[in-house]
């Protein structure tokens, strides 16, 4: 995995932190993932809310991503676990996915692993993200 900076405000950061420590007791298998989170963490840059760049996937940011093998695109909102539901394209920090979009900037390609290899979206737009909207505390 290529380092790269996630801006993350203190807010999110305890409570992504929380979610891997309780995550960790109660699972046994896919720790490969919780484990990516945590690295992605350790580089974080913790900013005040009103700094985190509008072009960055922050915790509850809606996605615009695009396939880069089918051209088809998505529209997914990153969530924390319990707000999780791919019916309505909410999908959780701690599926594959969700891991691998976090911190990425608008125009970024990011990769993760899906059981016949390796699918690669780009970040082709935020369509909300909390801090640019204000809304601190979601």
């Amino acid at each position: 995995m290529s380092m790269r900076t996630i801006y993350i405000t203190q807010y999110d950061l305890e409570r992504l932190n929380q979610l891997i420590d309780e995550a960790e007791e109660s699972i046994s298998q896919d720790r490969h993932y919780l484990e990516k989170l945590e690295e992605e963490l350790s580089h974080a840059e913790v900013v005040p809310p009103n700094q985190i760049p509008d072009n960055v996937v922050t915790m509850n940011s809606k996605v615009c991503l695009v396939d880069q093998e089918s051209q088809e695109e998505k529209i997914l909102t990153l969530v924390f676990p319990k707000d999780a539901d791919i019916s309505q394209g909410k999908i959780s920090v701690l599926a594959p996915i969700g891991t691998a979009m976090l911190g990425y900037r608008t125009g970024s390609i990011f990769q993760w692993d899906v059981p016949a290899g390796k699918k690669h979206f780009k970040v082709a737009k935020i369509l909300y993200q909390p801090e640019a909207a204000g809304d601190y505390h979601l």
